[in-house]
């Protein structure tokens, strides 16, 4: 783990919770594609409102990542790379665009958490995320919407 913020912050979870320390060094992530919405969403994690997050699977395939699973680790940090907490993925369930619902949205947290202000925002990532592959968001598209619980913060 090249980021030390993380990697201190993974030892202290360590200490704390001893049974994980076989466990493989997580994913240091950020939410979204700018350092206002990524700090946003990094605080709505450690105040337990961000409870979720939508990832797109032609997103993820294009990108070659993996599918996330349960039980997952992840180091969440701000935009600048400084780890704020560590999550473990709960549910991971694939979803139609068109199928999301408010409950989906509520548990993802953001904005005024309704199902409008999330269509809005997730429609205009995707579009931003696929266009660098010259390729354009679908209402049909599978959503991949990981639930997550916070497990450790400092």
């Amino acid at each position: 783990m090249e980021n030390a913020s993380a990697r201190n912050l993974w030892g202290d979870f360590l200490d704390a919770h001893l049974e994980f320390a076989s466990e493989d060094a997580p994913k240091v992530i950020h939410f979204c594609d700018n350092e206002k919405d990524a700090n946003t969403c990094a605080s709505l994690v450690r105040k337990d409102i961000k409870r979720a997050t939508s990832h797109s699977l032609l997103g993820l395939q294009l990108r070659k990542e993996e599918l996330p699973k349960i039980g997952d680790f992840a180091i969440v940090t701000d935009w600048s790379g400084n780890a704020k907490c560590v999550i473990r993925t709960t549910s991971v369930k694939l979803v139609p665009y068109f199928a999301i619902n408010a409950d989906h949205a509520r548990i993802e947290g953001e904005g005024d958490k309704s199902l409008e202000y999330w269509k809005q925002t997730h429609w205009d990532y995707y579009t931003r995320e696929l266009s660098a592959f010259e390729k354009t968001p679908r209402e049909s598209m599978i959503i991949v919407f990981e639930q997550f619980e916070k497990v450790f913060e400092k």
